[in-house]
């Protein structure tokens, strides 16, 4: 059953001045995400991933098209949607736990049941013994787990997360990953994850939808139907992740095809199966 519906999308900034041009980020984006999928959104830098995901969220409008959320018109923020930023987003004057919990607070959920709810979270996202702890005090990777937590506790229907481990070194990042994986399958919610990086797309999705430089569109979508957890030596995984990256580098060149000199390495041929 599809949660998420984009018909036709397209976003213009207008210009604030006659010295600037208006800018055309999105052009006629149409995609469905289905309930439970983890769909991620490659792209070349600055072609609008972040803009299509702002109007998922209602941060944004179109300027045309509908974008809908279980067959509802997105007009607006709502709590069925957790939104996870890069930048972590955390309130430096509160704990782990009061910052897990804000969501509720602003609810009006009483004290008791929104500890309960937080509490429950710091140990989904493996942050016991930290829940009295100030970001300040916390690494990057556990800022963002208590970021994940903070969205998870408003029991939204969809996460959407923005490059949210971009800025973490990569051992960090690839654990991340496994943890974000772990929280998935436990929790069933329908992510919607946007991310620079070929191989993470690769190692999460379900479905890549890779878009075309600005004012983007879709080029493509690429199946993912390998096992979890992923191997990203498999070959299989190394064959589609060459795939995803020669669509990317002909989107970003500008070229119907690549030079021989550009293009990434052939498709793995499987153990015993060479001619």
């Amino acid at each position: 059953m599809a949660v998420i519906e984009l018909r036709e999308i397209s976003k213009v900034f207008v210009a604030r001045s006659v010295k600037e041009r208006d800018v055309e980020a999105l052009r006629n984006v149409s995609f469905v995400v289905e309930d439970g999928e983890f769909v991620c959104l490659v792209g070349p830098s600055g072609c609008g991933k972040t803009t299509l995901l702002r109007i998922v969220a209602g941060l944004e409008h179109p300027t045309s098209g509908t974008a809908s959320l279980n067959g509802q018109l997105i007009t607006a923020p709502g709590p069925d949607r957790g939104m996870v930023f890069q930048e972590f987003a955390l309130l430096p004057w509160r704990t782990v736990v009061e910052n897990i919990e804000l969501g509720l607070e602003i609810q009006g959920v009483d004290y008791e049941a929104r500890r309960n709810t937080a509490d429950y979270h710091v140990g989904l996202v493996g942050l016991h013994g930290f829940e009295n702890k100030y970001p300040r005090e916390l690494s990057g990777g556990m800022k963002q787990r208590a970021a994940i937590a903070r969205s998870l506790a408003n029991d939204p229907k969809v996460l959407l997360m923005d490059e949210p481990f971009g800025s973490l070194d990569a051992q960090t990042r690839n654990i991340m990953q496994e943890e974000l994986l772990g929280i998935w399958s436990k929790t069933k919610k329908t992510i919607v994850f946007v991310t620079h990086s070929v191989d993470e797309a690769v190692y999460l999705a379900d479905r890549i939808i890779l878009l075309t430089v600005r004012p983007a569109s879709v080029k493509e979508v690429f199946e993912v139907r390998l096992p979890r957890p992923r191997d990203r030596l498999h070959y299989e995984f190394v064959n589609i992740r060459a795939e995803v990256l020669m669509a990317l580098g002909e989107e970003v060149r500008g070229e119907k095809h690549l030079n021989s000199t550009d293009k990434v390495d052939k498709k793995v041929i499987p153990p015993g199966r060479q001619n």
